[in-house]
Formats: C-alpha cells, structure tokens, sequence
C-alpha cells in the first residue's frame, strides 16, 4: 500500500472511531443489542415473544405471550435486522435474519387462529380493530421486502376486515360511513344508539394505523388491478386505498390533530372535545402517515404536519430528560419500536436530518443504562436497569427498535 492510501485508510478508520465515539454506541453494540433481546424475549421453540422476563415461555395471552398486537413490531425488528444486514455486506446475517424473519411469520401464523382475522376468541384470537390493522401494515411491508404473496393476501384481508366487519362475527366494521373515522371496538355495540354513541370512541391507534395500512398497501399492489366484485370487497384497487388514506386522514386532522402545535389526540367520543392525552404511538403513526400521503401525492401540507407532529414529541413531550418519554403503563413500552419505524421514514424518506441526534441521544442514554449481563435495555432510559429486575418485552424493545433504523455512522 502506498503512504498516500495509507494515509486515506488511517483518516477514513479514525473518522469511523470518533462518528462512534460520538454516537456513545458502536455497530457492533447494534447488533449485540438486537441478540439481547433476542435471547431473552424469543420464544426459541414456538418463535413468538414473551410478555416479560418472569416467563420462561410464551403459551397465551394469559401465560407469557406478548399482546397480539405489539408481536408485528417485533417482525419488524427482524425485517430491520435483515436490511441493515444487507446494507453492511454482511452475509451471515443476512441469511440468519431472513430465515428469523419468517420464522416469527409462522409462529405466529401457528398461535393467532391461522391468521383468521374472523376468529374473535380473546385468548389467541382477534377482538379489537387495532390489533388487526397493525398486522395489515407489517404484513404488506413484509411482502414488499420478500416478495411473497401469502402476505400480501393476508394484509388485505386483515384490511377488509377492520374496514366491513365480519359476517360470522357480526360487526359491520370500524369505518364509520355517516360521520366518517374509525371505531376501536367492533360495531355495533349494543346499547340504544348502536355506532354514533358518544360512548363509542374513534381512537388515534385506529384512524392512523388505518391510513399507513391502505398507503403500504397502495404502495404494494398492481396498478392496473380491476375492483373487487364480492359483496365484501376482499381488496381495493390502487386508486381505492388511496382514497380511504386521504378519507381517514382528514377526519383524523380536523378531529384529532392540534393545527397549532402538533400533538394527537388519543381519542374522541362523538361530538365531545377530544381527549388530548398524548402518546408516542399516536404521534408516530399520524408521522407516517403524513409521509406515506407526502411521497404519494407531493402535497406540501402532509410534510409540513409531519415535521410538526414529531417538533411536539421531540420538543414538548420529550424535554425532562431530551429522550424520548417512557409510559408505564401496560404494553406502553412498545411505543418507542413504534416510533423507530415511522421516524425513520421521516428522517430517511424525506430528508429531515435534524432530528437524528435526538434519536442517537435516546439509544445512547438508553444503552448506556442497560443490564449490561443480559444486553437488555429498559423503558425508562435515564435510569439504570438492574441484572434481577423483571423487564417486559415492550419496555426492552424500544432502544434495539431505534438501533436497527440508526446504527452508528
């Protein structure tokens, strides 16, 4: 090697060390952070995830199996796993995370009904809205990385599903035809004023869920495709999910959405005002969706909403501590995976770097206070957590979620 090329490989690595350095976590830690959780949450013989670390495995909803709906965000770690191997060239990863990736498919393909979005038992079955259409989006995304069509198939079923209601069942669906939105609980529920109560909540975790799950879907479907002809609609066509995105999105802007300063309502009950109780989660999905809108049409509007819906989580919900906040509550730790994803696509997508040394603030705060015996990381990630302390899943994912999107530079 000539000095010149010396010189340039030495600058180039000592450019590396410091980016690292700078970032309080390596690529390395990455991966040794996703192994981690891996090796205490996994449920290794069924492949789906474990409530908490109380569990030694993961049998229902009521022994040890993480909720319903929080098991997709943990798909989506392992497809995140697999693309940033793929980024690195790094072939033995690539190849373990692929077939991980379907593993978790069939795991929980085998514990949830068969994936019978008509099956409501609420032990390993289906019951809330919500819990279906975050399947619908995992589910089209992993169709758009793997190219296979049982899960495009899957995801507009689970579609059709949440939005017509099931005759077997016999709800008539989350969309609300009159006065527009999404219920959360399946309709009618049966009390004198079936489907426009003021009892009857249109909560955020529907409404934006239900716009990134029609733009994912717009984004993985042919474009010449001829409307369904069934009675239920078993898909839509480009042009339709499309439509429903814009639809849902409106009712969720003028109804849930504070123009001035960004934040997401959790929900509203007919005509009262809107519970303005903020979450991570909600402001993540409202962010997607304003990007999956953004890049679809060029609508300026849906970018400017973005930036200031994730101005409000990073400024005003976020400034005790400068990371993002943890909720205690019951599967409130997922919050954080859930806004890796979504601010990502911001960041990524649409170029909004600025946000990037927030998130590398939250994962090194958060790595740096984790069980460094397991490698696992906890919710509240300003303070440290213990090698005996009992963790669940939700709370664990959050930093490893933010690694895999942002590794070290």
């Amino acid at each position: 090697m000539n000095l010149r090329k010396y010189i340039s490989v030495i600058g180039c690595c000592a450019v590396l060390s410091a980016s690292a350095v700078n970032d309080g976590y390596t690529n390395q830690d990455v991966w040794s952070a996703y192994e981690g959780f891996n090796k205490t949450f996994l449920d290794s013989k069924k492949y789906i995830y474990k409530t908490d670390t109380s569990f030694p495995e993961a049998v229902d909803r009521w022994k040890g199996a993480a909720a319903i709906w929080c098991q997709p965000m943990y798909w989506d770690m392992s497809m995140n796993a697999y693309r940033l191997a793929c980024k690195q060239g790094d072939k033995k990863r690539k190849k373990e995370f692929k077939e991980l990736s379907r593993k978790i498919f069939e795991g929980n393909k085998a514990q949830y009904a068969g994936f019978n979005f008509h099956d409501n038992n609420e032990n390993t079955g289906w019951f809330i809205y919500d819990d279906i259409q975050w399947w619908t989006i995992t589910l089209a995304r992993a169709y758009q990385l793997f190219g296979d069509d049982e899960y495009l198939k899957l995801s507009e079923a689970s579609f059709s599903r949440v939005w017509y209601g099931s005759e077997k069942v016999g709800d008539t669906g989350s969309y609300d035809p009159k006065k527009g939105g999404m219920f959360w609980q399946w309709q009618p529920i049966q009390h004198p004023k079936p489907n426009d109560s003021d009892r009857d909540g249109k909560m955020a975790c529907i409404n934006f869920p239900t716009v990134v799950a029609a733009m994912t879907l717009y984004n993985s479907v042919p474009k010449n495709r001829k409307p369904s002809a069934d009675k239920i609609p078993l898909y839509q066509t480009r042009e339709q999910y499309l439509a429903k995105a814009k639809e849902i999105y409106d009712w969720g802007v003028e109804n849930l959405f504070d123009k001035q300063t960004g934040r997401i309502a959790d929900s509203r009950h007919g005509q009262h005002e809107p519970a303005w109780k903020t979450h991570v989660y909600n402001q993540a999905t409202f962010i997607g969706a304003s990007v999956l809108l953004y890049k679809a049409t060029g609508d300026k509007k849906y970018l400017d909403n973005a930036i200031l819906a994730t101005d409000y989580t990073v400024k005003d919900m976020s400034a005790e501590h400068g990371v993002l906040p943890f909720e205690s509550g019951i599967e409130q730790g997922i919050y954080t995976a859930i806004f890796s994803q979504y601010i990502a696509m911001l960041v990524y997508d649409c170029g909004q770097q600025q946000y990037v040394p927030f998130l590398k603030k939250t994962i090194a705060t958060g790595w740096n206070n984790r069980d460094k015996t397991r490698n696992i990381c906890g919710g509240e990630y300003t303070k440290k957590l213990s090698g005996n302390e009992v963790i669940d899943s939700y709370s664990a994912s959050g930093i490893p979620a933010l690694m895999l999107l942002f590794p070290a530079n």
